[in-house]
């Protein structure tokens, strides 16, 4: 499965952003997350989705903040950034997890491919 992550850049504090993940062929029946890797530190789970998408999961330090959707007829998936905050500057990457996920998975190794990832830099 190929991903390619877009929508990535530079915003002041406070500012929004909205991450795309555009597969290269239908992904309905996979669960899909976005992780983030900060400089010097590892990866970590931000978001994700059940395979149906009926579920959603966000880590504390974003709950609130973000917003994660899928659009099954674009084979996209998006990340809805809000009230950034510097600490939010990362890499982000999206995931899919081929297996059946009823609830959202947060573990790096339970995800089979990875897109290339996209910079988000909160900065004034």
């Amino acid at each position: 499965v190929q991903l390619v992550e877009s929508g990535g850049g530079l915003v002041q504090p406070g500012g929004s952003l909205r991450l795309s993940c555009a597969a290269h062929e239908p992904f309905s029946r996979y669960a899909m997350g976005w992780f983030r890797q900060a400089p010097g530190k590892e990866r970590e789970f931000v978001a994700g989705l059940t395979t149906s998408g009926g579920s959603t999961s966000y880590a504390d330090s974003v709950k609130g903040r973000f917003t994660i959707t899928r659009d099954n007829a674009k084979n996209t998936l998006y990340l809805q950034m809000n009230s950034l905050l510097p600490e939010d500057t990362a890499i982000y990457y999206c995931a899919v997890r081929v297996a059946y996920s009823n609830y959202v998975r947060n573990s790096r190794a339970e995800y089979n491919y990875w897109g290339q990832g996209t910079q988000v830099t909160v900065s004034s």
